[in-house]
């Protein structure tokens, strides 16, 4: 039995799936930010949601998080070497999404219209 982890695309896709550990790494390839920048940055993540997608992009060596002992404690985040090999890939992701926005948007629209209309053609048996 194969694991996801054994093809080298799934295990990353795997690794950056949700979109806030895309936006996370989007934020600091500019450079080091503490929790509550990001917090402020990443408008609509909860400080529980940042904090494990934090733990998972160090974990898997993405993030570095560097603890200054002061009081209170300053803790700053930013991306390893390897997370920065990731802009580039993900720059290429965004051009790509840009160029093909008004194609992706069309295709969905048809789509839940085609939906819309098969719901109306076929009854629904449970409302006789």
């Amino acid at each position: 039995m194969h694991n996801k982890l054994d093809c080298p695309i799934m295990a990353t896709i795997a690794m950056i799936s949700d979109k806030w550990k895309v936006l996370i790494i989007c934020k600091l390839k500019n450079g080091t930010m503490r929790f509550n920048e990001l917090l402020r940055a990443l408008q609509g993540v909860t400080q529980r949601v940042l904090t494990h997608q934090l733990r998972e992009l160090e974990a898997d060596g993405l993030v570095s998080r560097k603890i200054y002992a002061e009081v209170p404690p300053r803790v700053e985040y930013s991306l390893t070497e390897l997370g920065k090999t990731l802009v580039p890939v993900l720059g290429k992701l965004e051009i790509w999404a840009q160029e093909h926005a008004s194609e992706l948007l069309d295709a969905r629209r048809q789509r839940l219209k085609d939906l819309a209309g098969t719901e109306k053609e076929s009854p629904n048996p449970a409302k006789r």
